[in-house]
């Protein structure tokens, strides 16, 4: 699929029930002053030409942070692929201009810079059909780069196939993969249990006084 100009649209994945952190929206927690949303806008707004947070419930909760909201297209809880799907068919409504959706998690404050510009190029270079992000060795596949293109074929998994693990679905297509370092930080360290909110709050203050 040719790659031309930012015709990418960026999804903010915030759909899960946050069962670990205690419930509630893991993306409205505090980090060095701001939420985890905010953090994440700022890194991905200037990355994308559009932008839509997959969250469920009530979007008012998200007010200020101006940004669409948009909840899962499938019922259920049916996991980051159906946050994806959500992704693609906004975009395919919303954002025509769009020929991919880029997804991060809400629960990594340290999201990379260049996540856009790099899973597009490891696209263009092996010819793939998508891509995803890697570090230290470990695929993260939920830091993805899909196209529009394929929003029927991953809505046909989702509710006629039942499929829920992102790698059973990219394993039908050709994916590329971006690696990141780790150090000094692994821009893919995700907040799961509060204990993690305090390990990024100590990266975060090691990162601003090294």
């Amino acid at each position: 699929m040719p790659i031309e100009g930012n015709n990418v649209c960026g999804l903010l994945l915030a759909g899960g029930q946050a069962r670990r952190m205690g419930g509630g929206d893991k993306c409205l927690q505090s980090l060095g002053g701001e939420t985890l949303l905010a953090r994440l806008l700022a890194t991905l707004r200037p990355q994308v030409s559009a932008l839509v947070l997959n969250a469920n419930g009530d979007p008012a909760r998200f007010a200020g942070h101006d940004v669409q909201v948009t909840s899962d297209v499938v019922d259920g809880f049916a996991g980051p692929l159906a946050g994806v799907l959500t992704g693609l068919m906004w975009a395919r409504d919303y954002a025509p201009g769009c020929d991919w959706v880029v997804s991060v998690a809400c629960d990594a404050p340290f999201a990379p810079h260049d996540l856009v510009a790099r899973l597009l190029a490891s696209v263009e270079e092996d010819g793939a059909d998508m891509a995803c992000a890697m570090s230290g060795g470990r695929d993260h596949p939920v830091f993805g780069l899909w196209p529009v293109a394929l929003a029927d074929d991953l809505r046909g998994a989702l509710v006629d196939e039942d499929i829920r693990k992102v790698d059973r679905w990219t394993d039908r297509y050709r994916l590329a993969h971006a690696e990141w370092l780790t150090e000094p930080v692994d821009p893919f360290f995700n907040i799961n249990r509060p204990d993690d909110l305090a390990v990024a709050e100590a990266l975060l203050r090691q990162a601003r006084n090294p």
